[in-house]
């Protein structure tokens, strides 16, 4: 018996002695110049040279950044203190000639300057840590788990983050030491450290934390009570929620810039003074969004959303189920919380309607087409976005409600889109662990309608048509009246720069694009009088079809003169109206209830 102790006792020492580690420091020694200082300890290693990477992205946010950017050099030394060989393979990879030394440590530093829900800041006041542009990772090593020593400047008091401590004490120095799973899980985990404000609610089971950055007009306590009503209406969606702990870190600025979703935990920027009025429930719809990102894209995925490729785009068609379907529930959770009437979501509704069929964009870009191009298109917008492109998130909420509808119809009012996403969220995290391909999603639509779906995404998925929202939203006791209209129309929109009229945007197929005026020109006259851009705009709204102008116009400094003719323009335009019919008053009453 003693035997097998001393046995299994060396046996557990040798295989420690020469597991694989990956360790972190990071510090902040002078947070006034921005710079993170980043550590990795990498142990037993065999092979005699190893690659560390820095993404070039951030999952939840579709575009290249190139975070290497703000890396400064890249150092290596042995557990002698030697220096080891650092070669730059790529614009974000460094080869370490390691050869026979048993620990190496990586030193480089990160400029942290841009305060973002996807990038990482630091000065005197606090510091923020986006993971992926802050901590490498070791190619062909990135599923080892690990340990992250995190040192605060002197100054600062708190660390809030999702990962779990691995010790619950805090050094004498203020650091505190987490633990991760894999590289995945360390990067998605933002960290806020400074000395943030620190609340906990209970909700649904779960303990969440919220730290909050920045002065503003929040009230604590109200925060408490309406976040509750959010996270326990949206857990109602799946029927569970997966997670034993939360964190919300929220950023109050003078920009805010929205959310972005993590497995759990979140970050929010917003503007300091949106806790009151219509701006509280702006809030509160950024929280439902993101807080349901947990469900639809964290765990129910397209099988391109994990695990990541960091290196390169991670092309996908189904961001307007991922972010289009959240769209739809971020407002429908709050009047299933009891903060929108009826009246007052179905307004919403309508408005989203009317924007995406309205845009000149929807009749040229799939949605489907969108979600793949979010990466070369949705965040590098130009002067002819508007005439080219549809938003995955707006055109994907309207799918969304379509879809929901349908259910709801099929089901006389026992179903509704919560149950597909408790089938998705069953069948591919729960029992497979995967994210599902574009044919799986469509086919498992197709089994929960028992209907073929092929002509849906034909026309408006893969392509461009207006759904027919009558003939869909009516079965469940929502009339749809089409009141789009043909007026004359000019088709530029203008900016005031100084005592100047510059060319904002034109329309594709327009009379300004056909009389060929373009963006940046600037308006100096019309039929002979000087304009400015109020009774320009004033003017054109007076004219009708066929009526001409004469335009003075400038261009890089060389004047010229333009005719143009005021062009029909249809925009199509859809009014919502309750139906009569009782029998579908139930059916009404089930999509638009309050928990």
């Amino acid at each position: 018996m003693r035997y097998l102790v001393f046995l299994t006792f060396f046996l557990v020492a040798f295989s420690n002695a020469n597991c694989q580690e990956i360790a972190y420091n990071l510090r902040m020694t002078k947070p006034q110049n921005h710079y993170f200082q980043v550590e990795m300890l990498l142990s037993n290693f065999k092979e005699s040279e190893l690659e560390v990477k820095m993404p070039v992205w951030a999952p939840g946010s579709y575009l290249v950044r190139e975070f290497s950017k703000n890396v400064d050099l890249v150092t290596a030394t042995d557990e002698n203190g030697n220096a080891l060989r650092v070669k730059k393979n790529a614009k974000n990879s460094w080869s370490i000639a390691k050869g026979k030394a048993k620990t190496v440590k990586v030193y480089y530093e990160v400029y942290s300057f841009e305060l973002s829900v996807r990038t990482s800041f630091l000065d005197l006041t606090h510091g923020y840590v986006s993971g992926t542009c802050i901590f490498m990772y070791v190619n062909n090593h990135i599923g080892k788990k690990g340990k992250l020593e995190i040192f605060p400047y002197k100054d600062f008091k708190t660390i809030s983050t999702a990962l779990p401590k691995a010790t619950e004490s805090v050094a004498a120095d203020g650091s505190q030491l987490f633990e991760f799973e894999n590289y995945d899980h360390l990067v998605d985990c933002p960290i806020e450290i400074g000395n943030q404000e620190l609340f906990d609610f209970n909700a649904a089971g779960v303990k969440h934390t919220v730290a909050i950055y920045g002065e503003g007009n929040y009230d604590t306590q109200k925060l408490k009570v309406d976040m509750t009503k959010i996270v326990e209406t949206a857990t109602a969606v799946f029927g569970q929620n997966p997670n034993k702990e939360y964190t919300f870190i929220i950023h109050n600025v003078v920009d805010g810039q929205g959310g972005l979703e993590h497995t759990n935990s979140t970050t929010l920027s917003v503007n300091r003074w949106t806790y009151e009025g219509t701006k509280y429930l702006g809030f509160l719809s950024l929280v439902a969004h993101e807080y349901f990102h947990l469900w639809n894209v964290k765990r129910i995925r397209p099988v391109e959303l994990g695990p990541f490729n960091y290196d390169a785009e991670n092309y996908t068609t189904l961001l307007w189920v991922m972010e289009g379907f959240t769209s739809y529930y971020d407002e429908l959770l709050l009047l299933r919380a009891g903060y929108y009437t009826k009246e007052e979501y179905l307004s919403k509704l309508q408005g989203s309607i009317n924007y995406v069929e309205g845009s000149v964009g929807s009749r040229v870009q799939p949605v489907a087409h969108a979600s793949f191009d979010a990466w070369i298109k949705a965040y590098r917008p130009n002067e002819n976005s508007a005439n080219t492109t549809m938003t995955y998130y707006s055109r994907g909420q309207v799918l969304a409600a379509l879809i929901d509808a349908k259910i709801i119809s099929k089901y006389n009012g026992t179903k509704c889109l919560d149950h597909f996403l408790q089938q998705l969220y069953a069948k591919f995290y729960k029992k497979m662990n995967r994210g599902f391909s574009e044919n799986e999603f469509k086919k498992e639509l197709e089994t929960f309608l028992g209907e073929n779906v092929d002509e849906f995404f034909a026309k408006y998925v893969d392509g461009t048509e207006i759904a027919p929202y009558n003939a869909i939203f009516s079965t469940i006791g929502l009339n749809v009246e089409s009141v789009g209209t043909t007026k004359a129309s000019f088709g530029a929109a203008f900016r005031q720069d100084g005592g100047n009229v510059i060319v904002r945007s034109v329309r594709a197929g327009s009379a300004a694009e056909n009389a060929g005026l373009s963006v940046n020109d600037e308006l100096i006259g019309c039929n002979g009088y000087r304009v400015n851009q109020e009774e320009f705009e004033d003017f054109l709204a007076t004219l009708e079809l066929g009526t001409n102008m004469n335009l003075l116009v400038s261009r890089d400094a060389v004047l010229f003169e333009l005719s143009a003719n005021m062009a029909p323009f249809y925009k199509p335009q859809f009014l919502f109206k309750k139906a009569s019919d009782a029998s579908k008053t139930i059916l009404f009453n089930y999509w638009l209830r309050t928990l």
